[in-house]
């Protein structure tokens, strides 16, 4: 065993424990001074900006990416503070191979997401329907723009957005909510040809890994 590399691999996770408690305090005192709009989230993506610079706390030796044999775009999620359970924050550090898609779909939560390393397609939708039917939505493309390292993206919890990881390098995102995914039950997804509405956690939402 070599007891240096332990020690080092010890203290940067204590390193990385550090900062996550300070970025997920200072966050909570944005999200509980300032009530809910895009303006109060751009203040907490810039505050998670500054931890995804921490780029030595946070690298794919430490948080691999799924194996090439799981597929294409197979991905990993980590949550990063799982001692605040159920009923708080919830930090995760996305590891996704690419060509990854998903459908569009909200969170019914505020969401920030930023990139450590890796490009995530964004495709932003605005619902054009009358909302009198729930089980059909119909989108139009509102806009698109790729999350990568500098250009962070943040969304209010009736936002639709898909995601698609582009380029050849896998993704390490945060991706940060205001509860954790794992409770939101209420999410939808959206069949962009049909319209068709689907439990987007009963469907879609894969298993995580908790980090200590």
């Amino acid at each position: 065993m070599n007891t240096s590399h332990s020690l080092s691999g010890t203290a940067l996770a204590a390193q990385r424990r550090v900062a996550v408690d300070q970025a997920l305090t200072d966050i909570r005192r944005i999200a509980n001074t300032y009530p809910l709009d895009r303006a109060v989230l751009v203040r907490i993506t810039a505050r998670l900006e500054k931890l995804a610079g921490l780029t030595e706390l946070f690298t794919s030796a430490d948080f691999p990416p799924p194996a090439v044999t799981e597929g294409v775009g197979a991905s990993t999620r980590y949550r990063l503070n799982p001692e605040d359970g159920n009923e708080d924050l919830a930090l995760y550090l996305n590891s996704i191979n690419p060509g990854k898609t998903s459908i569009p779909h909200n969170h019914t939560t505020w969401a920030a997401i930023v990139a450590v390393q890796g490009q995530e397609e964004n495709r932003i939708y605005r619902r054009t329907d009358d909302r009198s039917d729930p089980t059909v939505v119909r989108l139009e493309l509102e806009r698109q723009m790729t999350v990568q390292p500098g250009t962070p993206i943040a969304f209010l919890p009736d936002d639709l957005h898909s995601i698609h990881v582009i380029g050849d390098t896998p993704t390490l995102h945060f991706h940060l909510y205001g509860r954790p995914l794992e409770t939101l039950s209420q999410r939808i997804g959206v069949n962009l040809e049909t319209g068709a509405v689907v439990n987007y956690n009963a469907t879609q939402l894969k298993p995580g890994k908790a980090v200590a």
